[in-house]
């Protein structure tokens, strides 16, 4: 029933482009809106008789199959002018979109059970890739439709990823604060939890520059150059204490360590910024050296002892 009455929201879409009767625009409209309360009543789509096959389920056809109608139907509507149907479906398809990205990530990480309370770091991590992600496939959209629908869904799923990075990655999965195992030396949950969605991030702040607010796109970019640095400090943490990260001691080595791949970090900034040349990057480069510096005096010269607190001043 959800992916028939989808169809008949396309399918009236493409006659309204043939016959220009006005009724059929929010025909196609009012049968997508039947379709989100259809989901809204069971997003499961079949119940319980969901199963616990990985991406190949019934959530791929239940979501799927009525997010490309309402894009392609859309796309019919749009041949007609801009008005409230249009906007009622493109909203559908872009609310199908996420929703379909975001049960699967919750389908496969629980076993099937899109209902558990629970959200680890790799399913955050995710969540937070594919949100900056698709906020970069509607601003790239939005520049050639110049719709307010897919405008106002950029800086919805923009606002859903800071506040998943926020709250959930720098909290609720947090390595550093709770007990979770983080298996694999290099390939592991962190690079899901911290290092994509810096890539991405910088990727989304470069999607909006010039085409939004400066402080809207440098807020993106500091949001990646600490989801960079994040990624860098956990990584170390977790090959001197393996698998959990939030127990044990910072010895000497550690916090040495911490300051030489911060110092490396800003220096490899400040490379790319005059390479490019990118004034982003030599502010970053900045913002990082400077950083370090404060950790080598604040923290460095207290706590190392020894060869450790000589060698990280001069470095």
């Amino acid at each position: 029933l959800t992916i028939a009455l989808a169809l008949m929201s396309l399918g009236t879409a493409w006659i309204s482009m043939k016959r220009p009767i006005p009724f059929l625009r929010a025909l196609a409209a009012i049968l997508a809106g039947i379709v989100v309360l259809r989901i809204g009543h069971e997003p499961r789509i079949v119940g319980d008789d969901l199963g616990t096959t990985p991406i190949f389920n019934w959530l791929l056809l239940g979501y799927g199959i009525p997010a490309a109608s309402f894009w392609l139907g859309s796309s019919f509507l749009r041949r007609r002018g801009d008005d409230g149907p249009l906007r009622g479906v493109e909203a559908a398809a872009i609310l199908f979109t996420v929703l379909l990205a975001f049960t699967e990530i919750r389908h496969y990480i629980n076993s099937g059970n899109i209902y558990s309370r629970s959200s680890d770091l790799i399913e955050i991590g995710l969540q937070v890739c594919v949100a900056l992600a698709m906020a970069i496939g509607l601003e790239r959209l939005r520049i050639r439709t110049r719709s307010v629908i897919h405008n106002a869904g950029a800086l919805l799923l923009t606002w859903f990823a800071g506040l998943a990075i926020l709250f959930g990655l720098f909290f609720i999965a947090n390595p550093a604060i709770w007990r979770i195992e983080i298996a694999g030396t290099f390939i592991n949950p962190l690079i899901l939890g911290y290092a994509l969605p810096a890539i991405l991030a910088l990727l989304l702040s470069y999607a909006v520059a010039g085409r939004r607010a400066a402080p809207y796109a440098n807020t993106i970019a500091a949001g990646s150059l600490v989801l960079a640095l994040a990624w860098i400090t956990l990584e170390i943490r977790h090959l001197y204490h393996g698998l959990y990260l939030n127990s044990g001691d910072t010895f000497d080595a550690e916090q040495y360590t911490y300051s030489v791949a911060w110092l490396v970090f800003g220096v490899v900034l400040l490379g790319i910024g005059l390479l490019l040349p990118s004034q982003r990057a030599r502010l970053a480069s900045a913002v990082i050296i400077a950083l370090t510096v404060l950790k080598v005096f604040l923290i460095d010269m207290s706590n190392l002892t020894g060869g450790y607190r000589a060698f990280s001043f001069i470095g």
